[in-house]
């Protein structure tokens, strides 16, 4: 296991900075609790966010990105968590569903078209991997596709595609035909227009990272051309080397980074709490249950931290890393929920109110240790790994 580790490059801290006012100046708390009772983000505010070329963090330079910067990346989640997921939630769906997938895995005819947009935040991609037989368990999705000359007809259902209705794009994990027989073997990515002919959707009401809704997504005989594969027709029966290894890590970092960010955003809400807050003469920070609840969880925080950049940094780098993003989602999401609950006592009544971030933030917080892989399939994971 890798154990060493860096500094935080000076460029990342610059970006912390400019986006810690950006995000105070235009993500207010009257309008964070506006978007997540709509289940919505706002588009002009994005394309501010566009503007200023953070989604081009996960797009090589020769398509209009910043070259990629993993790391980076993970700060931008971070600190765009602070003013809750209405801004992370469409900058993942660019730079990593969008931009990370197609730099890694599209052909050079589907880098060319969909990089540079992607880059500018013109365009959103969202995922079409579990349904409603299939939760962890990826490869035994249900969802068809078959091979009819020059094109392909996909037929299936697909659950938790969040965003669905605003994105351009399906990355679509489906059941191929062929000979690969063995279970990982038949699986082939498919970029479904959310447009095309065959797709309709329903929304499915969820409780925690209300930036949208999620959809539920049916595909009846949806035909495309072939190119409409992911990495074009060479790449049929390939999906499960498209989703294991790399692109697994840095899925875990992204949804690690939004977890630490949230908790974070918890914390320092009920540090400024604690200390304006007066009860029996003093501050409530001054008492020691308190002090010692708030102490904890920021000692907590700063291990995530580390987990967190650390598997970020790996990542970057091109090292092995899947133990390391593995136990960086297992330890910040649970961790992290425990974090949220305790700021939340130390505010009290308050806490189950809208009149703070708390409420939102265990909710969503709530749902760390489930999504993008659970906690226990990560020590699945790690078991197997390590030779259990």
């Amino acid at each position: 296991m890798n154990q060493s580790f860096a500094p935080e490059p000076d460029h990342v801290t610059e970006l912390r900075r400019q986006l810690s006012r950006w995000v105070a100046e235009k993500m207010p708390r009257e309008k964070r609790r506006e978007w997540d009772r709509a289940h919505t983000w706002d588009r002009d505010l994005f394309r501010e966010l566009a503007a200023m070329g953070l989604i081009g963090l996960t797009i090589p330079e020769d398509y209009g990105g910043q070259g990629e910067d993993i790391y980076a990346a993970a700060a931008v989640i971070e600190e765009l968590c602070q003013g809750g997921p209405s801004m992370a939630g469409p900058f993942i769906h660019a730079a990593f569903y969008g931009g990370l997938n197609i730099s890694e895995n599209g052909s050079p005819e589907q880098k060319e078209a969909l990089l540079p947009k992607l880059a500018r935040g013109e365009m959103f991609l969202c995922y079409g991997l579990s349904e409603p037989n299939v939760g962890g368990d990826l490869p035994a999705v249900e969802t068809r596709v078959r091979r009819e000359g020059d094109e392909i007809v996909i037929n299936g259902a697909k659950r938790w595609c969040t965003g669905a209705d605003w994105s351009d794009y399906i990355y679509c994990l489906c059941r191929s035909e062929g000979e690969a027989a063995e279970r990982h073997g038949n699986l082939t990515f498919v970029l479904v227009p959310t447009d095309a002919p065959g797709v309709s959707m329903q929304p499915l009401e969820h409780a925690n990272l209300r930036y949208t809704l999620s959809m539920d997504v049916f595909l009846d005989e949806v035909r495309l051309p072939e190119s409409a594969i992911v990495g074009g027709p060479a790449k049929w029966n390939k999906g499960w080397q498209m989703l294991a290894g790399r692109a697994l890590d840095v899925e875990k970092i992204e949804i690690t980074a939004v977890t630490y960010g949230l908790a974070r955003a918890a914390l320092e809400e009920a540090w400024a709490y604690a200390q304006e807050r007066v009860q029996f003469g003093k501050p409530i920070g001054k008492h020691q249950a308190v002090a010692h609840k708030l102490v904890t969880a920021r000692t907590k925080l700063a291990a995530c931290r580390h987990m967190l950049y650390h598997a970020a940094w790996l990542a970057g780098l091109g090292h092995p890393c899947s133990a390391e993003t593995a136990m960086a989602k297992l330890y910040v999401a649970d961790t992290g929920l425990e974090i949220a609950l305790a700021c939340q006592q130390v505010i009290g009544a308050y806490g189950l109110s809208d009149a703070y971030d708390i409420e939102r933030n265990v909710r969503d917080l709530m749902g760390m240790p489930i999504v993008g892989g659970s906690s226990d399939m990560q020590k699945n994971n790690l078991a197997r790994m390590w030779r259990l």
